[in-house]
C-alpha cells in the first residue's frame, strides 16, 4: 500500500502514462493536486477508461465512490458528470470528468459497478442527465408526476407544480403554481427603510403642551 504523498503522486503519473498508452485520445484535461489525479476524458472513452482502471492490475481501482452531475448553464457543454473511484490497494483515488449537451447521453457504468445504479438514477432526476443502457432510469427522490429538474440552475425556487391534500376531494391533488419566482435574485425592499432617515432625528414636539404654554 502506497503511503506518503510522494509515492502516491508517482503512482498516479504512471496512471496517466498507462492511459496515454492505451488510450492516446481519450485525456482531455488532467491535474494532480492533493494526492488525487483529476481527468476529464473523451464521453465516447469514459466507459473504456473506468473498465481499464478497474481491472488492470497496475490500477485496481475497485471501489466505487460517487457519481454526481454539476450544472454550468453558461457553457456550451453545459453538464458535468463526476466519477469518484478509490484503489484500496495502492491506497489512491481518482475522480474522471465528462462534460456533456444537454441532449446528449452519458454511457451506464452499471455493468461494471453495478453501485453506480442509484447514483445514475439521481442525477436523472435531479439534472435530467440521461445514461445509455440503463436499465431502470427513472426518478428516486423526486414524486412520479414531479416537472422538471430541480437542481438545475434554470429551475425555478418555487418549481412548477403544487402538491397538496385536498379536504374538500380527500386525496393528493396537483396544481400549477400561482406564485412562480422565476429568478433567484429577491428584490425586496427592507421593512426597516427609512428608520435611519436623517429628516427624522428631531425629537417630536407635543402640540397640546406648546398650546398651554
Amino acid at each position: 500500500m502506497v503511503s506518503n504523498t510522494k509515492d502516491k503522486d508517482s503512482v498516479l503519473l504512471k496512471i496517466i502514462d498507462i492511459i496515454d498508452a492505451n488510450y492516446p485520445n481519450a485525456i482531455i484535461e488532467k491535474s494532480l493536486t492533493f494526492d488525487q489525479l483529476t481527468l476529464t476524458l473523451e464521453v465516447s472513452e469514459l466507459k473504456n477508461i473506468i473498465r481499464f482502471l478497474k481491472d488492470d492490475p497496475r490500477c485496481n481501482f475497485h471501489c466505487f465512490i460517487d457519481l454526481c452531475g454539476v450544472d454550468f448553464p453558461e457553457r456550451s457543454s453545459r453538464f458535468e458528470v463526476v466519477y469518484h473511484l478509490l484503489s484500496l490497494i495502492n491506497n489512491i483515488r481518482i475522480r474522471l470528468k465528462v462534460n456533456i449537451t444537454d441532449n446528449l447521453s452519458v454511457p451506464s457504468i452499471i455493468d461494471i459497478y453495478p453501485a453506480a445504479n442509484w447514483f445514475e438514477r439521481e442525477a436523472f432526476d435531479l439534472y435530467g442527465i440521461t445514461f445509455s443502457d440503463h436499465p431502470d432510469l427513472r426518478r428516486m427522490l423526486t414524486d412520479y408526476n414531479f416537472e422538471g429538474h430541480p437542481l438545475r440552475k434554470d429551475f425555478p425556487l418555487s418549481g412548477f407544480t403544487e402538491v397538496r391534500y385536498d379536504d374538500q376531494e380527500k386525496r393528493v391533488v396537483h396544481q400549477p403554481v400561482q406564485l412562480n419566482q422565476e429568478f433567484r435574485d429577491f428584490d425586496f425592499e427592507s421593512p426597516w427603510e427609512g428608520l435611519d432617515d436623517s429628516s427624522s432625528d428631531e425629537l417630536p414636539v407635543d402640540t397640546n403642551q406648546t398650546k398651554e404654554e
